[in-house]
């Protein structure tokens, strides 16, 4: 014969909530100040959460001031006007000083506004290493992509190819974050070809047309160096 089920009873009720009520009595000091630490460390957090937000924001203005300062120097500025390169040079020396305190987006436009100028000046050593500061300072953000592009192009104008190709297949890594993935990946067949490097050129022109089918502009360029490398 089965066993009835047990009922539980209005008794059984009265005697878990004694023993809960039991309990807290007993504890009630342990449980107090576990209380009041989980409400500091919630306090604590928003605090941390809230001066973050504020700095990125204050950090993030400082940013756009300084773009505003440069693009206005950039209207004005003319070959050989003194005072026009020493704003120039003083917006530099800003810009670096603020580049070793800040980090994240910031950092990489603040990088980003340097390297502008070093380009500028056609300086490409010290634009290149501005890129990739930038780069790195912005992580995985869509500017890291932008970024080791324009390191590239200063690379290329350096005559380091070496480098330019290894700058572009680290924007080509960030696939379709990166708008421009498609022309740097043509950008390193280019290189090899510069570089008399037939199948690795041809290799970076197949893996645009792997990746990139259906771009309209380089892999259709992409399909005729093939077609000229093969011949």
């Amino acid at each position: 014969m089965a066993a009835s089920p047990e009922v539980k009873t209005a008794k059984d009720d009265i005697t878990i909530n004694q023993k809960i009520f039991e309990f807290i009595q007993k504890n009630r000091k342990t449980l107090f100040i576990s209380l009041i630490t989980l409400l500091v460390i919630l306090a604590g957090f928003i605090v941390i959460v809230t001066v973050r937000e504020r700095t990125q924001a204050n950090a993030l203005s400082a940013v756009d001031a300084f773009s505003r300062r440069h693009n206005e120097l950039r209207a004005h500025i003319r070959d050989g006007d003194i005072i026009q390169q020493a704003e120039i040079m003083l917006l530099l020396a800003e810009l670096e000083e603020f580049q070793n305190r800040a980090s994240g987006f910031a950092a990489a436009r603040a990088f980003s506004i340097s390297a502008d100028i070093f380009m500028e000046q056609e300086n490409w050593t010290r634009a290149e290493e501005a890129w990739l500061n930038a780069a790195r300072a912005a992580g995985r953000n869509y500017f890291a992509p932008i970024s080791f592009f324009n390191a590239a192009v200063a690379a290329e104008e350096l005559g380091n190819i070496q480098a330019a190709i290894e700058h572009y297949n680290r924007a080509v890594g960030f696939g379709d974050i990166f708008h421009s993935a498609p022309r740097a990946q043509f950008s390193i067949g280019r290189l090899e070809e510069e570089r008399n490097n037939r199948a690795a050129a041809i290799a970076a022109y197949r893996a645009l047309l792997a990746r990139w089918p259906l771009d309209p502009v380089w892999s259709n360029l992409a399909q005729n160096r093939i077609i000229i490398l093969a011949e």
